[in-house]
């Protein structure tokens, strides 16, 4: 289970292990020690790490099936902005973010229209 933790955090979320230790309440050091095999992993840490990142307990107690089940719309946005954080400041994605961040909604409107114009010319 030790490797599938690390693989889940660093390949398929992209956080480091302050980032994940933060988000399931424990330290980057705890995370450490369950990767590198020092510890195991409890109920409640299990519990946490599947509620808050969607991953299936199947998955990481065996390695059985596929990481993630059927994510909604909300998971989706989150995993991506996960892994944006998790870039460089001066990545385009985080450019890109950080612009639509500040757009207002008669801006968000236009944007809007151009998207659906585009998708119309396909």
């Amino acid at each position: 289970m030790n490797e599938r933790l690390k693989y889940l955090r660093k390949e398929l979320l992209h956080l480091t292990l302050k980032d994940f230790g933060d988000r399931i309440g424990v330290s980057h050091s705890a995370i450490s020690n369950i990767e590198n095999g020092a510890r195991g992993v409890t109920g409640q840490m299990l519990t946490s790490i599947c509620r808050e990142f969607g991953v299936r307990e199947e998955w990481l107690r065996t390695g059985e099936g596929e990481p993630f089940g059927a994510q909604t719309r909300n998971q989706k946005v989150q995993a991506f902005a996960n892994r944006v954080m998790a870039e460089e400041d001066d990545s385009f994605k985080k450019r890109l973010v950080d612009a639509l961040s500040e757009l207002d909604e008669s801006e968000w409107a236009l944007l809007e229209q151009i998207a659906l114009r585009s998708v119309k010319r396909d």
